[in-house]
């Protein structure tokens, strides 16, 4: 089966710009839903022994002036697990946690309430963090454009790049719409969907180096055309195995997880879309500028 991507690219790319524009639209009136990584505050994960609400738990807070505290609650949990989190100057977080906890066993009983993990980071360590995190994508950027520039030509690397940017870009677009957290975690899964996309961006570039020397008078389109089909299944085989390791730590790995699942399953889809549609079709609109290059040099 042999499929005419590149006549199709125009389609794709517009649909592209249309997920990109609606997370950049989502990110700039909705914002990020920043985690206790990178607000500051603390976070207690508080496991229950029997039914209890999270309207329950705002009752039993009352007396500590923590009525008004994000409580959420496990979307897989049988287990009545929550997330409390607070946001406070780094004074008040102090001891906060243990007042937490005896507050909740005042109400539900002292053998009825597990503490089973506590995280605190202060306002200015958060703003540190989320600037380290943003540097932290930027830096492995620019080291691609360079490792790409000299291991291929510079149209090459720069189409990995726009195409790495589409990705990371259409998965913060997706947080920010969902207004799913946005943690440390979720930097961490931006840098491997960056790894990922990477390796099948690098993939198919390797298929069509080595069809341009065999490349007689055919066209450089058709260049392109034919390397992404013969690296075609290699590409899908590896995003499905990868896909179903993902899809079960989605569902099977807690809550504690689940949104950096979230993250990896949109972003290995669309790092695998992107590889097709998008870094070879900017290698095809940079081919201009490179042959009249050659010619110059040649002259």
């Amino acid at each position: 089966m042999h499929i005419d991507f590149i006549n199709k690219r125009f389609i794709f790319m517009a649909i592209s710009a249309v997920l990109i524009i609606v997370g950049m639209v989502a990110l700039v009136t909705r914002g990020l839903n920043y985690g206790i990584d990178f607000a500051g505050g603390t976070m207690v994960q508080v496991r229950f022994t029997q039914n209890v609400t999270p309207d329950d738990i705002r009752k039993a807070l009352v007396g500590i002036n923590m009525a008004d505290a994000s409580i959420q609650q496990f979307e897989d949990s049988e287990a009545h697990e929550f997330l409390i989190r607070v946001e406070k100057s780094t004074s008040d977080l102090v001891g906060l946690s243990d007042r937490i906890k005896v507050e909740l066993e005042k109400t539900f009983g002292a053998d009825k309430v597990d503490i089973r993990r506590v995280e605190m980071v202060g306002p200015k360590v958060g703003k540190d963090l989320r600037r380290q995190g943003m540097f932290a994508i930027l830096y492995a950027l620019i080291g691609i454009l360079i490792y790409v520039t000299v291991r291929f030509e510079f149209r090459f690397a720069l189409g990995a790049i726009i195409a790495l940017a589409h990705d990371v870009s259409i998965t913060v677009g997706a947080f920010a719409l969902l207004q799913k957290e946005f943690s440390l975690s979720i930097v961490a899964a931006l840098l491997a969907i960056v790894g990922y996309s990477l390796n099948d961006t690098i993939v198919v570039y390797d298929r069509i180096r080595e069809n341009m020397k065999s490349t007689g008078k055919r066209e450089f389109t058709t260049v392109i055309n034919d390397s992404i089909n013969q690296t075609l299944s290699r590409t899908i085989l590896t995003s499905l195995t990868t896909m179903l390791v993902l899809i079960s730590l989605f569902f099977l790995g807690g809550g504690v997880i689940h949104d950096f699942a979230f993250a990896m399953i949109i972003g290995v889809t669309v790092g695998t879309y992107s590889s097709i549609f998008i870094a070879s079709p900017i290698v095809i609109m940079m081919q201009p500028k490179a042959k009249s290059k050659q010619k110059a040099a040649k002259k």
